[in-house]
């Protein structure tokens, strides 16, 4: 699974600005459009810059919203067809899950994890309402466009000092059993789908979304590695979240607001390139105060909101981890995997 390497300040020196400016950028758009969703699009822009080093990448820019646009809208259609019917919805999950796991190992290609978050977001939604399903099926549309138009904007007014983007090997998994291995991780998603499906409701999300994105590491050293850092971000991500609020509180004004938003952007893009954490945590962390901080202006509680989301990323990630590990050590006991490469490069 190809993890991307530390932002250069030699290679894009405006970085932390550009994110900073799209997060606020998109929010904008979103109170102009009166998005249902309005964290999504600052959350969509921010993640599919924040991704690119060195210079502007047509790919990401262009091929990751189109794709997101084609998945969630497949998902909604299948999901809508078959919601009626659960245990066949539950075989199609499993399958399209199991799919996208076998894509990750077999090519480290991280496409598989947009069909992750595309079947997770559907099914769960369509499980609990289909007019809630329909709601974030708009909302991913509008931020993908939203971040379809404002990246390569953001580009054209605050190039890079690069004039390529930085190629991106992707490494396949060499242990084998992909299959298998795929099938594994695809049970383990489905057991906390369930758990959704039948008794939280959507503002536990996170639970399942931590799970991806530990379960699409081939090796359980990563897998740890990617829940202690979504954790840690959270906190960071949550204390961020809680300061702002608190200022928008005695100042409330869609201006503070922004303001406060545009600094944190900044700071957490500026830890990326300098910090001492891996810059994923810090990519994470904007993520999480951008969701948080949004919620908390329609209807969450937002120190409630905070310590949910701790404790459901903690759950979701090391849960799916450790489940996943004693699973392949019952089935494959002949598998002995052990990372070869380091999980954050710089």
């Amino acid at each position: 699974m190809f993890v991307a390497p530390r932002p250069r300040k030699e290679h894009d020196p405006c970085f932390a600005i550009r994110l900073a400016c799209g997060c606020v950028a998109a929010l904008v758009v979103a109170v102009l459009i009166q998005s249902q969703m309005p964290m999504l699009l600052p959350a969509l822009t921010v993640g599919l810059m924040a991704g690119m080093r060195k210079a502007f990448d047509v790919k990401k820019s262009v091929g990751g919203p189109l794709v997101l646009i084609v998945f969630i809208s497949v998902f909604y259609v299948l999901i809508s067809l078959v919601h009626v019917m659960p245990m066949v919805a539950l075989v199609v999950v499993f399958m399209i899950s199991g799919l996208a796991y076998y894509l990750i190992l077999k090519t480290g290609n991280p496409v598989g994890m947009l069909l992750l978050i595309a079947i997770t977001l559907m099914s769960v939604m369509g499980a609990k309402s289909l007019q809630a399903m329909l709601v974030i099926k708009d909302a991913f549309i509008e931020g993908a466009i939203t971040a379809f138009v404002l990246i390569p904007v953001l580009y054209w007014l605050i190039p890079s000092v690069a004039k390529t983007p930085l190629e991106e090997i992707y490494t396949p998994d060499t242990h084998g059993y992909h299959v298998q291995r795929a099938m594994i991780r695809s049970g383990v998603m489905m057991i906390l789908l369930c758990w959704l499906y039948t008794v939280l409701d959507t503002s536990n999300m996170i639970l399942a979304m931590a799970a991806v994105f530990a379960l699409v590491f081939p090796t359980k050293e990563h897998q740890f590695s990617e829940a202690k850092e979504r954790s840690y971000a959270t906190i960071i991500g949550g204390v961020l979240a809680l300061l702002i609020l608190s200022l928008t509180n005695v100042m409330g004004h869609l201006t503070i607001l922004l303001g406060a938003l545009f600094l944190a952007a900044m700071y957490l893009g500026d830890r990326m390139m300098n910090g001492r954490h891996p810059p994923m945590v810090y990519q994470f962390a904007l993520s999480v105060t951008i969701a948080l901080t949004v919620g908390a202006l329609t209807n969450q509680e937002p120190v409630s909101a905070t310590f949910l989301r701790i404790t459901l990323t903690l759950i979701g990630a090391i849960g799916a981890a450790y489940l996943s590990a004693l699973l392949e050590r019952v089935f494959l006991p002949d598998l002995n995997i052990k990372p070869h490469l380091i999980k954050n490069p710089d």
